[in-house]
């Protein structure tokens, strides 16, 4: 793993370093020291995988409020997404914005999505799977989401999601209140 630059403060994007031989690569996934030189906390207590069926999935936007406030490392393994990160963080310089990238298997990226931003992503293709590992168990009664089209934030992604849970569709318009109480 080497960075490869930051979008918003503390979201930054990570090449895996491959070594290749006849067989293919090797390549770490997730390194604590690597991490820890780029000042980012990732105790992992979760590794998640996520399968999408259809191209134009869209998963989140997601996130946890504190105390259970999660860092997330995001990777795709299989196919490509639109990976989107939404700042929520009040003290924040970005606080509103937001930022994306493309993961997919192809160009082996990951991004740190850190504690305090809404993360969600669009299938590129079909058949993707995307790995995740987090800080913090999942806690229901802290979790939280914003609605991928939320007037407040006005994301561009790149076309229009096919495939929205209901409960992704159901997020209420962005309200501090309910959004960022902890």
């Amino acid at each position: 793993m080497r960075p490869s630059g930051e979008l918003l403060p503390g979201v930054r994007v990570l090449s895996l370093a491959p070594r290749f031989d006849e067989r293919g690569f090797f390549a770490r996934a997730y390194c604590k020291s690597t991490l820890a030189d780029l000042d980012v906390d990732l105790p992992v207590a979760q590794a998640n995988l996520s399968w999408s069926r259809e191209r134009g999935t869209l998963r989140g936007l997601h996130y946890q409020l504190p105390p259970s406030a999660e860092t997330k490392l995001v990777t795709c393994v299989q196919g490509a997404v639109w990976d989107c990160v939404l700042d929520l963080r009040p003290a924040s310089p970005s606080f509103g914005r937001w930022a994306a990238v493309e993961l997919s298997a192809a160009n082996r990226a990951a991004i740190v999505v850190p504690p305090g931003c809404a993360h969600g992503f669009l299938t590129l293709e079909p058949d993707v799977l995307v790995l995740y590992f987090v800080s913090a168990a999942y806690d229901p009664s802290r979790e939280r989401g914003v609605r991928f089209d939320d007037p407040r934030f006005s994301i561009d992604w790149p076309f229009a999601p096919s495939v929205v849970s209901a409960r992704d569709r159901a997020h209420p318009d962005f309200d501090p209140v309910f959004h960022l109480a902890a």
